[in-house]
């Protein structure tokens, strides 16, 4: 699985810092969140972080659960 890319933060003066990823938000943090979500950052891989914190990250499960019998309804036709 390759590693996530594409996500950029901005920090703003009033403290609030947004996180795009591609252009588009996709996390807004303020006050203790966003305190906790910059400390992690300087700490650890910046794109990872990110991606974690904004719930845009893969579990490596997901084509295991698409081939799941109840997960077929589209493919197959009935279920």
């Amino acid at each position: 699985m390759p590693p996530p890319r594409g996500f950029v933060h901005e920090q703003r003066r009033d403290g609030t810092v947004v996180v795009t990823h591609h252009g588009r938000t996709a996390a807004t943090l303020r006050g203790g969140r966003a305190e906790k979500f910059l400390a992690e950052l300087a700490a650890g891989d910046p794109q990872l972080v990110m991606a974690r914190w904004t719930g845009a990250y893969r579990f490596g499960n997901e084509r295991t659960a698409r081939d799941h019998p109840r997960n077929r309804t589209g493919r197959t036709g009935r279920r």
